[in-house]
């Protein structure tokens, strides 16, 4: 459900414009009754939980995320104009066979998978413990 609203911006006092805004109720990841695949509010959480440590490693630098008809891909650069380094992707159809939650690696090879989400990432947390010489 959407929400429109009238906002009257003014100068010196004076009403000079008028703008329409559209406010959406929902969510863009919320998956309110579409037919596209979405990232839930917690998992989003999850994921961007570890973006930010691996950014803050120097790691990475952009995400990407798409919603498609039978999955949500969450994709990693390291730099914004290249290939995603790594790929987490929801797959509700695999839920109950292989797991709904993949990460695949640059090559296409599936890292890691399974049906939670915090285990499936643990393959992507390993990358920030480093050994010191």
């Amino acid at each position: 459900m959407n929400e429109i609203f009238r906002l009257g911006l003014a100068k010196g006092g004076k009403e000079t414009q008028t703008v329409d805004m559209v406010m959406h109720t929902q969510t863009p990841f919320s998956g309110g009754g579409s037919d596209t695949v979405m990232f839930h509010r917690t998992e989003l959480n999850t994921i961007l939980s570890l973006y930010g440590r691996m950014v803050a490693a120097g790691e990475w630098r952009d995400y990407g995320i798409s919603t498609l008809r039978d999955c949500a891909v969450f994709s990693v650069f390291r730099r914004t104009a290249e290939h995603p380094i790594y790929r987490i992707e929801k797959r509700p159809k695999l839920r109950l066979k292989q797991g709904q939650y993949s990460v695949v690696g640059m090559d296409g090879h599936i890292l890691k998978r399974g049906n939670d989400l915090r285990a499936v990432l643990r393959v992507l947390e390993r990358k920030l413990i480093k050994s010191i010489d």
